[in-house]
């Protein structure tokens, strides 16, 4: 299996930015010098501990929008990417616009020089808290091929809070995924944030997709990890990563150095 990033172990760690509200959802409190003060702190603490990339998204910013966020949405993200860049010193960066703004996060790797984005949706419709989310593999290639050819894209498959419109298999859509969305990752999760996948869903996209690229994106931590090490390419992580593995707090070094260890 190849690294999913240059320098990277077989097993690679991507790391969660969870960036607090941003201005213009409803939480936010007025002050973005403390929102790029957090994501500066979780950045430098991910390089410390030895994660392989960082993603960053504005998880903070509930209610979602299921379209394209607005306007002052992606001025604070690209803000924020500018912010983080000297603490990442080098690691890959990559975008997860939420709830489902692939345009956004392409746009924002073609400035920042962004390695990979993230979709919720990127084929076929989800009902999500959202209401119904729709995949629109057929813009998000062509304005890839347009902006930024090299940045990838992994690509959710039954996506975490969501549930598909129609009755799917998670084998029909990791397939449709990868052979009709030309996804460059499959992401596998539990129900919600935080929470483990069933290692029988990962079991089924491997199967399904043998050759293809697979992600765990939700509930991972070093005492979780072992029914997953054998099947998954690599790890996106967050809320275990934080102190006292609670999502509302800064990274943690050490468990990010404990779990980068347990991937070998």
């Amino acid at each position: 299996m190849a690294n999913l990033f240059p320098g990277s172990s077989a097993k690679s760690l991507i790391g969660v930015i969870h960036l607090r509200p941003l201005p213009g959802s409803p939480r936010w409190d007025g002050d973005f010098g403390s929102v790029v003060a957090s994501a500066r702190l979780d950045a430098a603490a991910y390089r410390e501990g030895g994660a392989d990339a960082v993603i960053l998204e504005n998880f903070g910013d509930v209610p979602f929008r299921k379209g394209t966020v607005a306007p002052v949405t992606i001025a604070a993200l690209s803000a924020a990417a500018v912010a983080v860049r000297d603490d990442l010193r080098g690691l890959p960066l990559g975008f997860n616009v939420l709830r489902n703004d692939a345009a956004t996060g392409l746009a924002l790797c073609a400035v920042h020089g962004g390695s990979f984005i993230r979709v919720n949706v990127h084929t076929g419709a989800m009902v999500t808290d959202q209401g119904i989310v729709e995949g629109a593999a057929h813009e998000t290639l062509r304005q890839r091929a347009a902006l930024c050819p090299q940045t990838r894209i992994f690509a959710d498959v039954h996506v975490k809070h969501g549930r598909p419109l129609a009755d799917f298999s998670i084998e029909e859509t990791a397939r449709d995924t990868v052979e009709r969305g030309l996804a460059d990752a499959l992401i596998v999760t539990g129900v919600s944030t935080g929470r483990s996948a069933d290692p029988s869903d990962l079991s089924r996209v491997r199967r399904a997709c043998p050759d293809a690229t697979i992600l765990l994106g939700s509930g991972v931590s070093v005492d979780t990890l072992e029914p997953y090490l054998k099947l998954a390419n690599g790890f996106i992580v967050g809320t275990s990563l934080k102190r006292d593995g609670l999502v509302s707090n800064p990274v943690d070094a050490s468990r990010v150095a404990a779990l980068r260890a347990a991937l070998g």
